[in-house]
């Protein structure tokens, strides 16, 4: 006769450990990570705070994104205990995972006993369907897709760069897009600014930019900054954002944005373009180099000429403005490995990427201070930039 499920639920958990609701809080302070192997629509309802969601059909498919050193405790839980009973067992004679716990009673047991509880914030039906791919990937899910949804990111220009990172940003759900521009649109920007179109020549690009990205997504709110970024106002347009995407074409206002985004402590994404090669880095202060540490002063004029004196390969700035978008999202999501003290280099005619490491100048005027030495009055001060970058040092 073959046992019962009750017996063979009782022969695993004779095989795993299991651990009491009380005792877990201790467990992750010694570093241990907490699974929940429940379905979506139960974790709906509420799970343990800071909890992996690791469905129990695709744990083998997915745990090891999670948890790639098996050595590292593991504690599983579902709605009762016999799930992550079941899920233990998987993950240690199947898996080769070391310390597999179980928790006793589950989320039930949990919630019973007054503990603390995370209840996630319910996507729309459309939105689920919108953000489908995102949803299975391990990186994102649901989870994931939040914080998207609660970002806030400026793109300083809706030319080049700013039209490919800004449709794809809204096309990931980034709830808030800031548009910093004070241009309109002209029929020579069409080549390559693909969020404008020909009915929209002689329409100011924060206008046009919207039109866009609200018939793309209406999830995303636009904010319009239509202005020239300078010392009197950068502060106040910075201030509040999560991420900046540098889409900036002269060195005076980028260094301005340097001193700015160090002292509010906001990453800038920063890409720029000429001809056929493209630069891409990512400025998180205190965490890597600053602009500054790159380029403590800016090149002869004769060696950076604009796009507008040199001319740009139209795709080129495409290629670069959907990198700056990935590395914003990766920051957003705290996944992957960001551009943090690396300078890609793109040569599109040799198809090749390069790579420099930068790394902090001990001395750099902007970052090597310590950020709470800057009194209030500092704050909003800045150096004469374009003076710095006409050479009168």
């Amino acid at each position: 006769m073959s046992p019962s499920g009750a017996e063979v639920l009782r022969q695993i958990k004779s095989r795993i450990a299991e651990v009491d609701p009380s005792e877990v809080h201790e467990l992750r302070r010694q570093g241990a990570v907490v699974i929940d192997v429940r379905q979506d629509d139960e974790r709906a309802a509420g799970h343990i705070p800071g909890a992996h969601h690791v469905p129990k059909s695709h744990l083998e498919t997915r745990i090891e994104s999670v948890v790639p050193d098996k050595s590292v405790p593991v504690i599983l839980y579902c709605a009762s205990g016999v799930r992550s009973a079941w899920a233990a067992r998987t993950l240690i004679e199947d898996l080769g995972y070391e310390r597999v716990h179980s928790m006793v009673g589950g989320f039930t047991l949990w919630k019973d006993r007054g503990h603390e509880v995370e209840v996630p914030r319910v996507m729309s039906a459309e939105q689920r369907e919108r953000y489908s791919r995102h949803l299975l990937l391990n990186e994102v899910g649901a989870e994931g897709q939040q914080k998207l949804l609660d970002a806030k990111v400026l793109l300083l220009g809706a030319g080049g760069l700013g039209s490919p990172a800004a449709l794809y940003l809204a096309a990931a759900g980034v709830g808030t897009l800031g548009i910093v521009d004070d241009d309109v649109v002209d029929l020579s920007n069409l080549q390559r600014q693909v969020i404008h179109n020909s009915e929209r020549v002689g329409v100011a690009k924060v206008d046009s930019a919207e039109q866009t990205i609200n018939a793309l997504n209406p999830d995303v709110k636009v904010i319009k900054h239509r202005l020239r970024l300078g010392p009197e106002n950068i502060m106040g347009v910075l201030d509040g954002y999560d991420v900046v995407v540098d889409g900036l074409d002269n060195f005076p206002t980028r260094y301005l944005l340097n001193d700015a985004s160090v002292r509010l402590r906001i990453p800038v994404v920063s890409a720029a373009i000429l001809g056929f090669d493209g630069q891409l880095s990512v400025f998180k202060p205190y965490e890597g180099p600053c602009y500054r540490c790159l380029f403590p002063v800016p090149p002869p004029a004769e060696l950076a000429p604009s796009c507008g004196a040199n001319g740009v390969l139209g795709v080129l700035p495409g290629t670069m403005g959907l990198l700056q978008a990935t590395e914003v999202i990766k920051l957003i999501l705290d996944v992957g490995n960001p551009a943090i003290g690396r300078l890609l280099m793109y040569d599109a005619l040799g198809a090749t990427m390069d790579e420099v490491k930068i790394r902090r100048d001990p001395d750099c005027p902007i970052c090597s201070r310590d950020p709470d030495e800057i009194s209030d009055e500092e704050m909003g001060v800045f150096p004469d930039y374009e003076a710095f970058c006409a050479g009168v040092h």
